[in-house]
Parts: C-alpha cells; structure tokens; sequence
C-alpha cells in the first residue's frame, strides 16, 4: 500500500444511520493508522474491538477510552521505539451494535424432504422472522466478520438462514410424527426451534431472543387432507357440543320441577364470564411481565456481573470470549493451539456432514438431510 492510502485517526466514533449495521470498522477501505493516545468513543448501544497487527486484542465497553498501553497492556513500549513513542499505530477499530435487530427474516430457499408416518416423503416450505443480538463482541468478529468494512443484517441472515432451516428439518424429524396434526403446534415449534438454535448462535457471539414461525406450507394435496382433518375435528366438537347443550336441558327441566332452578341458573350466568376470562385474556399464570433491568449475569453461575466486566467476581468464568473449541465449546486463550479440556485443534473447524444417500452437504450436526429426508 502507498502512503497516499494510509488514513491518521486521533478521534474514533461511530453512529449507525442505517439502522441495519452489525458491525462497522475504522478505516472503512485501505490500511489505517491509529495515533498512540487516541480517543475511543463508545455509546450505550455498542461495544470496540480493538485489532492490533491482524489480531483482536481488547474489547472496550461504552465511555470514552484513551488508546495507550495503560487500556491496551499488549502495546507495550516496545511497539513504540522505532517512532519515538509517539507515533501512530497499524491497527483498527470494529464498532459492534449490541441493540436487538428485530423482524429478520428466516425462510427455506428449496422445500426441505419430511417423511411423513402417514403421507410419506413430502417437501415443506416454511418461513418466519427472528430477533437477534450480538452478546459476545469479539467472539462475534473473529468468527463471523473477517476483515469486512462493513458487515450488515443483509449478510449475515443468508447464512443464518441456513443454519436456521437445518435446524427446522431436524426438529420436525425429531418431534412430529405427521403434519396432519401440524396447525395446533406452530407455538411449541417455536419455542422448540428457538432453544435448539440458542447453542448455534452463541458459538458465533450472538444471542436468539425469539423466532416465530409463521407458516408452514404443504404440496396442495397435503393441505387439502389437513383441511378435511380440521373439519372433521369441527364436526366432533359439535357432536359433543350438542350433546352437552342436550344435558343442560335435561337438568334445567329437572331443576323447575324441583323449584330450585332459577337461582342456580343466574348464579352461573354470573361466573361463565369469569371462569373464560382467564383464557381470553393473554396472559399466563406466574409469568412475570416486568422488564428486566441494565446488565447481565454469568453464564456459569448466573450471579449478576458488572456490564465491563471481563472476568465474574465470583466464579472467575471467563465472561470476554476470543474463540470457543468447535469440539466441546469451551472458551479458548487468544494464542491457544489446542483446547485445554478436549485437546482438539483450536483452528481445525467441524467438517460438514454429506447425506449417504443422495450426496447433498448438510451442517456439521445435522440429524435429517434438507434434500431427502434421510438421518445422516
């Protein structure tokens, strides 16, 4: 690179206008130099990665940071002797957004094979949207940005997308047996769905506050059989309904006889509306609908930790995450070759898994193949 590249930053902020950036790095474009003692301004909403010589180093919370070897101890005043300690460092910054981006869409490209117990082999489409955050800054850029300007919603949900419709498969295949009973169960997919995908998110740094799955879409002869099943259900409900209206009749007959009806018939009139209005109402028992407040608590024991926080005061868990073993999960030193519980490799990534009937290439830990349905 010539000079007339290089770009000399004292001042670093960053404001998202877009409403859609993950991450933002400074210089956008080209080689840049960071003056020794810069100011580093961080607001509420993000966190600084600080790269030192290709290498995440420092990860700063918000507030107003001094870039010198008292914040950045690796920048020792060795890096400065060849300037005479006063000169600007080869280095950038990556703003990472920690608000919640809300109303990302998920959604499957080609159908994905389900093996139905009744109807066989039959392809689905499925789509929904889903909420998400960066919870772990640093791990989050080593992993997924690279070296990227700018890294964008855009960009990362195609690949989530992915992620997210394997996931879909393998909890269809697991837990229904057919989709004829499948419209009474769009909220427990949901929430099933979204707590197997809370482990894929959290290796890359970011956290899956909800997923909604708003349809899932059938061959048209598929949907035709649930629609007569669903009627059939109708047609049982009123049979029964019938015959408890016929019941009533037969007591509130027995009940004149008796001289002891119109009390007891007023008496319920007045508690029907209360016993439903539980059910009508929306909310559901013991849950607690308060807001939860600033801050956030140890994975590992989850007492509460200070926001800049690197370490738990209490269990000591390790809460600023360079890179975590594709094997076993566990947190891994900046410059760790090897995972200290498992021994794996910690640069060797997790092979994708080829279906042995049809070839086609699924995710690391798929159960069911997206092509034909099969276990792989």
């Amino acid at each position: 690179m010539g000079n007339d590249n290089l770009i000399f930053m004292e001042v670093l902020e960053w404001f998202d206008d877009t409403g859609k950036e993950l991450v933002h790095r400074l210089p956008e474009k080209g080689s840049g130099e960071i003056k020794f003692g810069a100011q580093l301004t961080v607001r509420d909403s993000q966190a600084a990665v600080f790269f030192y010589q290709g290498k995440a180093v420092e990860a700063f919370g918000p507030g107003r940071h001094t870039l010198k070897t008292a914040n950045i101890p690796i920048l020792t005043k060795l890096a400065s002797i060849p300037w005479g300690l006063s000169s600007p460092l080869r280095a950038e910054v990556y703003f990472v957004n920690l608000k919640v981006f809300t109303s990302l869409k998920w959604g499957t490209r080609d159908p994905v094979a389900f093996k139905d117990s009744e109807l066989g082999l039959i392809r689905l489409r499925a789509f929904g949207v889903f909420n998400l955050q960066v919870v772990q800054p640093l791990l989050f850029v080593n992993t997924l940005v690279g070296t990227q300007g700018m890294f964008t919603t855009k960009e990362i949900e195609e690949y989530l997308n992915r992620v997210i419709v394997s996931r879909f498969n393998d909890y269809m295949g697991e837990t229904i047996d057919s989709i004829l009973n499948l419209p009474a169960k769009y909220d427990e997919l949901s929430e099933g769905l979204a707590k197997r995908l809370q482990d894929d998110f959290s290796h890359f740094g970011m956290g899956l506050h909800d997923l909604y799955i708003n349809a899932i879409t059938p061959p048209p002869e598929v949907q035709k059989a649930i629609d007569d099943r669903a009627r059939m259900g109708v047609f049982k409900d009123m049979n029964k309904l019938m015959q408890m209206k016929a019941a009533m009749a037969m007591e509130k007959a027995a009940e004149s006889e008796g001289g002891a009806g119109p009390g007891m018939g007023m008496g319920m009139g007045f508690m029907m509306p209360a016993m439903f209005a539980q059910y009508f109402s929306g909310a559901k028992p013991g849950s607690d609908q308060t807001p939860s407040g600033e801050g956030f608590s140890c994975p590992e024991c989850q007492n509460p930790v200070p926001r800049d926080a690197k370490f738990c005061p209490r269990c000591g868990h390790q809460l600023l995450v360079f890179r975590e073993c594709t094997n076993c999960g566990k947190n891994l030193a900046p410059n760790a070759k090897f995972c200290s519980r498992c021994g794996h490799p910690a640069e060797e990534k997790p092979k994708s898994k080829f279906c042995p009937k049809c070839g086609e290439e699924n995710l690391p830990d798929s159960l069911f193949c997206n092509k034909c349905g099969e276990k792989v």
